[in-house]
């Protein structure tokens, strides 16, 4: 099966870059994202299919600080579409994405969109499945804001007065992962943007979810974002809360899709939800040849299993990259995160990594970057216990408070 994606995802592209394939004319897109590379010293034996290599967060959201810590971790995805022109005002467009991150080939998009309609020129109507990303911290590789990626159809982009309206309807079924047998879902997702000022907008993101056969089922979420800019400077604001089978981002929590039948009872019963809060604040700077970005955030998780268990977690950190030439820069990443769990002692964990990087451009988001990383990460006596079957033993299953790693990565995106 896999073998026959590559096959689709290979004979699409070169449909679209060849000219003698088929004369496709304009409104062509091909963009996508990749990184890897060796890890090349590691306190630990580096052999990714036996062991952690990077991976330093104590499990939040926004811990996961990326730079020199995402070790042997590669993949590509790619987005291929074709717009066409009906000749009366009205476009559409056919969009496929595939992706591969270690767990083979799957669909992470397949939908068709039009606009341009009478009675509503700028809204695009999709149907198929599409990934719905509205906003990240790249950084620690988060969009919190997220519809995700189901089957469905929509609307996006409809001007209502000043505002700019989007409604998602999803089922919880994907094209390579069907819900588990017997339990069936359903998630609606409201998006409205709306200007404040010159350089500011707020964004209010809703969703509801109704499902059968889990072990909890249904579930709300609320989101707002208000982007700042001042000068140089953006700042991003999250507020959001979510409960039940609604994550925290707009998407649903994981309902076990692609569980064989065998499995599927036992699968959706453990499927429970839970109550989560966040706020966050990020900030993206470029002046000059000095750029970057910064992060507090704040959240807490109860899950719905009757044990009244609450996690806490604390991010404070950040990324700077200085341009010393517009093709050498140096970047520097400093984190330091805490998780507090009822009944538990507090975990703590913080990390450095200093990168000297090639790239093809000055500023902070100029892609590719080629990097030398040298990542230095330590962590308490409880942080070592909570995640014994990674970093928090070495080799002998002795507990380790520390590791260096050093290594080579590629990322790009264009």
């Amino acid at each position: 099966m896999q073998y026959k994606r590559a096959l689709i995802a290979a004979a699409s592209l070169a449909a679209i870059t060849s000219a003698s394939a088929a004369d496709l004319g304009s409104g062509i897109e091909f963009t996508g994202y990749s990184r890897g590379g060796p890890v090349f010293k590691s306190d630990k034996n580096i052999d990714a299919k036996t062991d952690s290599v990077g991976g330093f967060s104590l499990g939040g959201d926004l811990q996961g600080y990326r730079l020199g810590n995402e070790g042997t971790q590669g993949g590509y995805e790619f987005f291929i579409g074709k717009t066409f022109d009906a000749e009366n005002g009205v476009k559409y467009k056919f969009g496929y994405m595939p992706e591969n991150w270690g767990g083979g080939i799957k669909t992470v998009q397949a939908y068709s969109e039009i606009w341009g309609l009478d009675f509503a020129p700028e809204a695009k109507f999709w149907v198929g499945q599409r990934r719905l990303r509205i906003q990240d911290v790249h950084i620690v590789d988060n969009f919190l804001m997220d519809l995700g990626e189901y089957q469905g159809a929509g609307v996006q982009d409809w001007a209502v007065g000043p505002a700019t309206v989007g409604l998602t309807v999803s089922s919880g079924d994907k094209f390579d992962a069907k819900l588990p047998q017997g339990t069936s879902a359903s998630k609606v997702n409201l998006d409205v943007g709306f200007p404040v000022n010159d350089s500011g907008k707020l964004r209010l993101v809703a969703t509801s979810v109704s499902t059968t056969g889990f072990g909890k089922n249904g579930g709300s979420g609320f989101s707002l974002l208000y982007n700042q800019g001042f000068g140089a400077l953006k700042n991003s604001l999250y507020l959001q809360t979510s409960s039940g089978l609604a994550n925290i981002q707009g998407k649903f929590v994981d309902l076990k899709q692609g569980t064989d039948a065998a499995g599927a009872a036992a699968a959706a019963a453990g499927v429970v939800g839970a109550k989560v809060s966040r706020v966050a604040d990020s900030i993206d700077w470029q002046v000059g040849n000095f750029g970057g970005q910064a992060l507090v955030g704040y959240q807490t998780s109860e899950p719905d299993d009757g044990n009244d268990v609450e996690t806490k977690d604390l991010t404070f950190g950040g990324r700077i990259s200085y341009a010393f030439t517009n093709n050498f820069k140096l970047l520097l990443e400093a984190a330091s995160t805490k998780r507090t769990r009822d009944g538990g002692d507090d975990q703590t964990l913080n990390k450095v990594t200093i990168a000297p990087t090639l790239s093809s451009g000055a500023g902070f988001y100029k892609r590719p970057e080629l990097r030398l990383y040298v990542t230095m990460a330590n962590w308490n006596t409880a942080a070592a216990e909570a995640n014994a079957d990674t970093f928090g033993t070495d080799d002998n299953g002795d507990a380790l408070k520390k590791q260096t790693i050093v290594g080579l990565q590629y990322e790009i995106w264009w």
